[in-house]
């Protein structure tokens, strides 16, 4: 019947039209006898205020159980493993405190420059483009206390509190960095590319320190960095224990829970133990979770695939909320 019947409004387009376009769906080809859906890629405005006022003209239009922010990173499979990690199994979520962590790191790298998009990506500069959206969402999840239940709204309920327990960040805990050619000449610096101004001050390489001023972290710095032209393509968050606290094996190296969300999925926990044999040696090993080795026949989908199947079946679980992103800006 036509009450099952979804209708899914994707708007892969630059913010300046959303509101345009947004109006016109609404007035030409909204069909109120079936389930409408709008999905709104980022950015999500340019600022709190821009953003506020993105959200008042689609709120006007659309409710906001019509409103799916997407977010790709939301969808991809290491993301989504978080909550299970930490809240099926007792001793990951034992240890997931001040107590016991020293410091968290998550990591954005690209290992390529704008490729001549850099008259957009000006506009935008690192931050707004991957860390107010992406690695914030992250450490949302990454620093929540347990939900509810499993429901979209007290998993949001929880994202969110943990953003309003953001410090405002400091300018001497931020590092900011635009890319130069590199040293052989074969790959261009940022004012290379005709399309960024020559006086252009955007970064392309972003790093600082939050901190979540709860009961759980206070006190545990969390380091947030992204950049182009690097050496590499990967993202991934490092949780970094304290010091073992006793003498029998002093200078000891930290423990650490290292999940890598991209390119390979993957998890492991750096344990010390003693060299195999006669030595009485420490080394470092790692528990390693690879995917793909330990899952070999199974097809990973990809992020924005899970997440239009989130939005057929109405789960906002993924996807932010209206007040979640007023708190990330």
């Amino acid at each position: 019947g036509s009450s099952d019947r979804v209708r899914v409004y994707y708007l892969a387009l630059p913010p300046s039209v959303f509101v345009d376009v947004a109006t016109q769906i609404k007035h030409n080809v909204y069909d109120g006898s079936c389930t409408n859906r709008v999905v709104i890629e980022k950015p999500f405005g340019h600022d709190l205020e821009s953003s506020r006022k993105l959200s008042t003209d689609i709120g006007a239009l659309f409710d906001e159980a019509e409103v799916f922010r997407i977010d790709h990173y939301l969808g991809k499979e290491m993301v989504k493993n978080i909550l299970t990690l930490r809240f099926a199994n007792v001793f990951y979520e034992a240890v997931w405190n001040r107590h016991y962590i020293s410091n968290i790191q998550i990591t954005f790298k690209e290992p390529f420059g704008t490729e001549g998009r850099g008259g957009y990506f000006d506009q935008f500069g690192m931050i707004r483009d991957v860390m107010q959206n992406h690695l914030l969402q992250v450490l949302s999840i990454v620093a929540m206390n347990q939900p509810k239940s499993l429901g979209a709204e007290d998993v949001r309920d929880r994202k969110t509190e943990v953003l309003r327990r953001i410090l405002p960040i400091q300018l001497e805990d931020t590092f900011l960095g635009q890319y130069v050619a590199s040293a052989d000449g074969s790959k261009p610096g940022y004012k290379d590319d005709e399309t960024v101004p020559q006086d252009s001050i955007t970064p392309t390489f972003a790093q600082c320190v939050l901190h979540v001023d709860n009961d759980r972290w206070r006190g545990v710095p969390w380091v947030i960095k992204a950049g182009k032209a690097l050496n590499e393509a990967k993202m991934l968050i490092r949780i970094q224990y304290k010091d073992m606290p006793n003498a029998l094996f002093p200078n000891l190296a930290r423990n650490e829970l290292v999940l890598q969300v991209s390119p390979k999925e993957s998890m492991y926990i750096k344990t010390i133990v003693k060299e195999p044999g006669l030595s009485t040696k420490l080394a470092m090993s790692e528990l390693d979770l690879s995917y793909k080795t330990r899952y070999h026949n199974v097809n990973i989908p990809d992020a924005y695939a899970t997440l239009i199947l989130d939005v057929l079946n109405g789960d906002h679980s993924n996807f932010v909320r209206s007040d979640e992103l007023d708190e990330a800006w």
